[in-house]
């Protein structure tokens, strides 16, 4: 009995169906994950100026014999993370795509003169291994991609030049000044200048602020998962500290 050989073409058919299905099950879980159910982005920091609070902070270091002077160390409350664009095939995302965490250690040294506040020196450490957002599924790929914290754990951002706050712009009131530091992530260096926000409100003193940056710039590539969610060419780094006298 002669055998006949088999039809190669059906073979290929049903190897195309199988990749096709499979292909329209992750499609419809990522249009169900990213589409039907956006996420649900926390806005960017941003420090408010309570009038109330204002007069009387201003009022009280007005007689206040309490120096600043000193080492200033990380307080509870304090955050750092990032900022990214999301798009699902040629859609954009409904939201940013946040993560953030509170793992943050570091020190900044300050003077008191009558009328200012000087820092002269800082330096923190973010635990970016530790960054949680609204998605386990983006927590679990930024380890191994794009920002690669398994491999780069923590970034870290040293001040360069003194800061030097008016004491009436910045006790009770929000003020923004230019702070110059040398930031290390995803294991470059980079010396960067960016707008902060500060506030000294009874013993804390809290800074918010945002560098922008191209993935490239700190030697990263912007994460795709699949080809079917990529992100913006653009990431952002984003911090609230709160400081208080160590």
């Amino acid at each position: 009995m002669v055998k006949l050989p088999r039809n190669p073409s059906k073979k290929r058919v049903a190897l195309f169906a199988v990749g096709g299905g499979f292909t329209l099950i992750v499609v419809a879980f990522l249009v169900v994950y990213f589409v039907l159910f956006p996420t649900s982005s926390p806005k960017p920091f941003k420090l408010v100026t309570s009038p109330a609070t204002s007069t009387a902070s201003a009022s009280s270091a007005s007689t206040s014999t309490v120096s600043a002077g000193g080492q200033w160390g990380i307080a509870a409350g304090s955050e750092a993370g990032y900022r990214v664009r999301e798009k699902l095939g040629f859609l954009p995302a409904q939201s940013d795509a946040v993560g953030r965490t509170s793992s943050i250690t570091g020190t900044a040294a300050l003077t008191e003169s009558q009328s200012t506040i000087s820092i002269t020196s800082a330096a923190f450490d973010v635990a970016v291994n530790t960054l949680k957002s609204d998605r386990s599924m983006r927590d679990e790929k930024i380890h191994e991609i794009g920002l690669e914290s398994n491999r780069y754990p923590t970034a870290t951002f040293v001040l360069s030049t003194p800061v030097t706050l008016s004491k009436s712009a910045v006790t009770g009131r929000v003020t923004r000044v230019s702070v110059t530091g040398v930031f290390n992530i995803h294991g470059i260096s980079k010396r960067e200048t960016l707008p902060v926000e500060f506030t000294l409100a009874g013993s804390t003193l809290e800074a918010a602020g945002s560098l922008t940056f191209p993935w490239s710039e700190f030697g990263m590539t912007a994460p795709s998962i699949g080809g079917f969610v990529n992100v913006t060419g653009k990431a952002t780094m984003e911090f609230d500290l709160r400081l208080q006298r160590a």
